[in-house]
């Protein structure tokens, strides 16, 4: 039977990898590599722990337009990409390929649109997919097919999130994720949710009503002010919320079976300075 498809959060994984490693960790040419060799491990872990059928590593554009368009506060506090890791992020189609990895790119699209689009077709044709990402917007993709590996800094190795695992953070089942994100907010997107409804209230809400479309059309039955008028007069907003929360099909292909091609990985390592990881590929 076929491993399951790995696919992999690749600006979330450099990002994550290059604040973790220091940048003195730096190549032939003298030029850091610490985000690329940071990634190239973490990936690899997973390989060797779940033996995935392929490996596809999604790019996309920081903040697609639609979502600015729809609220223009979203992703607006996120920091520039530092000097030292854009040279990495160039060079990354190139390091990662060798290791016969797909790397998958939109310019109109993120990076979490094509990781939910290539669950979805992969769970159309009956596979599992193993989604790598350090962002929690992503549990929404959790069913019996997918699994989430989410990634946090500091910790070694991914934690696996499953549905029962998002209903027990969120107290949510996976799907109503984009409607909690929208009712509670979620401050690393710049999205602030409704005024005064935190966590539990927006768990509760959605527990009885299903929806937050459904909670919106009931607002006024609602016995508490706060939240009342937080859904009376927040209804365009937190519609747009959910809208901006919601992954978008990118229109993927699956991938076909392939596996890592470890001289091929051995060989970037080794040409960008990064001999001990070399060494083990070669092992």
């Amino acid at each position: 039977m076929p491993g399951p498809l790995l696919v992999v959060d690749a600006p979330s994984m450099l990002f994550r990898a290059f604040y973790a490693l220091p940048d003195t960790i730096t190549g032939n040419d003298g030029r850091p590599v610490n985000a690329l060799l940071g990634t190239a491990n973490l990936v690899l872990r997973e390989v060797e722990e779940h033996s995935p059928r392929a490996v596809v590593l999604c790019f996309g554009p920081d903040a697609a337009d639609y979502r600015v368009e729809l609220f223009d506060g979203y992703h607006a506090e996120r920091p520039e990409v530092p000097d030292t890791l854009a040279p990495q992020f160039a060079d990354s189609r190139d390091f990662f390929e060798a290791f016969g990895w797909t790397v998958a790119a939109s310019e109109t699209l993120e990076a979490d649109d094509l990781l939910g689009s290539y669950a979805e077709v992969e769970s159309k044709a009956g596979g599992n997919t193993l989604v790598m990402t350090g962002d929690r917007d992503m549990f929404q993709c959790a069913t019996d097919l997918v699994t989430v590996l989410y990634v946090r800094t500091g910790a070694r190795g991914a934690e696996l999130v499953d549905p029962a695992e998002v209903r027990k953070r969120y107290g949510v089942p996976p799907e109503l994720v984009p409607d909690f994100i929208a009712l509670r907010g979620d401050p690393s997107d710049g999205i602030p949710g409704a005024k005064g409804i935190g966590e539990k209230t927006a768990a509760d809400l959605l527990g009885r009503h299903g929806s937050l479309e459904a909670a919106l059309d009931n607002a006024m039955r609602e016995t508490r002010p706060r939240v009342r008028a937080a859904l009376l007069d927040q209804r365009d907003e937190l519609l747009r919320y959910k809208e901006i929360a919601t992954l978008q099909d990118a229109g993927v292909k699956r991938p076909r079976d392939r596996g890592t091609n470890l001289a091929g990985a051995a060989e970037a390592a080794r040409a960008r300075g990064m001999d001990r990881l070399a060494g083990r590929l070669e092992g």
